[in-house]
């Protein structure tokens, strides 16, 4: 099989699949932005019809000349746009035939709601995609953490688990977030991994950090083996139900937003919701902040970084994406809409702080606790970390302007008797 692939002139087209939020952008923005000489397409793929990993990886792509273009198509690739994926691919065959294109490989990354056979399937089914590329390997990234979750929920009869599809149709397993878990954690997955697939091999990583030949033209992938696994899989006719009480909310909100405001409102999600919400990602324009606050969750494991600064020209637009069970688009709309930084929020937090401009207080700073008085209220400057706003600032006795972080008597109190 491998001298064949090697004999092959054919594109390579790698697959990453994995569940939601095991690290396939990620991954993918290892390669991008990777010294490996490879002129390559990227095909993306959305489960939702906003997109926020587009924006991210089209900076890596222009980072790395050698990367040719990235197509979006939002929704699943392996049922709603799969038709979607033969265009790109006959767009692609189209141009590398005519000779205004080279190219090394294709990358497709699916939606963590993909099942990957329908999609390795369109490269023997379709004539015109069969003679222009070949299927090098389906790559799986695999979320220590979460997994055992997922490949264990009880599914409603007819509905593929997609985990375990992702697992069983694998030519390589990368066992991302390894730091997440114990060693003896990391044992029991990689036991419960092979039983699934006992063929592929298994590469720990964290931040699906790996090297690039751990996923390009690994010549993992064997039609003979899989019609093994499963004798349907060039069946075009065969039934794919997915669980529908899996959905996907999108929200695009102009505007800036309070950062405070922000970290409640994704806290009482964690807190309430975890559990069901799979994925959730964004972009955010958070007030007196110069750059794009970028955050991503896999249940209960939330990350954020304030990032790339926006342009001057660029409307400040948020846009948030939500993946999972049983979703209310209007009460999430509705919550995040009351993180808005407008001018009825500043007066309800105004009115709500504990003291006023005039009043003494003690604070703590590098020297401890100092007597001063309140100069300012929802104080806010430039060097201060972006989307900060003080409640107070405050005039020491000795001279010093401060600012307390927070309106908490640890850190401002009344003036001790």
């Amino acid at each position: 099989m491998a001298a064949a692939a090697a004999d092959d002139r054919r594109v390579p087209v790698t697959v990453l699949t994995g569940f939601l939020g095991s690290g396939k952008t990620t991954l993918l923005n290892h390669i991008l932005t990777a010294s490996h000489g490879k002129k390559l397409a990227v095909i993306e793929n959305e489960f939702g019809d906003v997109g926020i990993d587009d924006e991210l990886l089209a900076k890596n792509t222009k980072l790395q000349s050698d990367e040719e273009i990235i197509e979006m198509m939002n929704g699943c690739v392996c049922c709603t746009v799969r038709q979607d994926l033969v265009v790109v691919l006959s767009k692609l065959a189209a141009r590398v035939k005519a000779g205004t294109l080279k190219l090394d490989g294709i990358v497709i990354e699916t939606t963590g709601m993909a099942d990957p056979a329908p999609v390795a399937q369109t490269f023997f089914v379709e004539d015109n995609v069969k003679e222009f590329a070949r299927l090098d390997g389906i790559v799986t990234l695999v979320d220590a953490k979460h997994i055992e979750q997922h490949l264990d929920e009880e599914k409603a009869e007819g509905v593929e688990n997609e985990s375990v599809e992702q697992v069983a149709f694998a030519d390589r397993l990368l066992l991302n977030k390894t730091d997440l878990v114990s060693a003896d954690d990391l044992d029991r997955v990689e036991k419960r991994l092979k039983t699934i697939n006992g063929q592929a091999p298994i590469v720990r990583c964290e931040k699906a950090n790996v090297s690039v030949d751990s996923v390009l033209n690994i010549k993992g992938f064997d039609l003979e083996k899989t019609l093994e696994m499963d004798p349907e899989f060039l069946n075009t006719d065969g039934e794919h139900e997915h669980d529908d009480t899996v959905t996907s909310v999108s929200i695009v909100q102009p505007g800036e937003v309070d950062l405070d405001q922000f970290e409640g409102f994704v806290g009482n999600l964690l807190r309430n919701r975890g559990a069901d919400i799979f994925r959730m990602k964004g972009v955010i324009a958070v007030a007196h902040a110069k750059e794009k606050f970028v955050y991503h969750a896999v249940h209960m494991i939330f990350g954020g970084n304030f990032m790339d600064a926006w342009a001057s020209d660029e409307e400040r637009v948020s846009k948030l994406v939500f993946i999972g069970k049983n979703l209310d688009k209007e009460e999430l709309t509705a919550s995040f809409q009351g993180c808005l930084a407008t001018q009825e929020l500043s007066e309800k937090k105004r009115k709500m702080l504990r003291f006023a401009v005039g009043d003494e207080v003690e604070c703590r700073s590098a020297k401890g606790w100092c007597k001063g008085k309140v100069v300012a209220l929802m104080y806010r400057e430039d060097f201060m970390s972006p989307g900060m706003v003080a409640p107070y600032q405050i005039k020491l006795d000795e001279g010093d302007l401060i600012y307390a972080p927070e309106d908490i008597d640890e850190l401002i109190r009344r003036p001790s008797s």
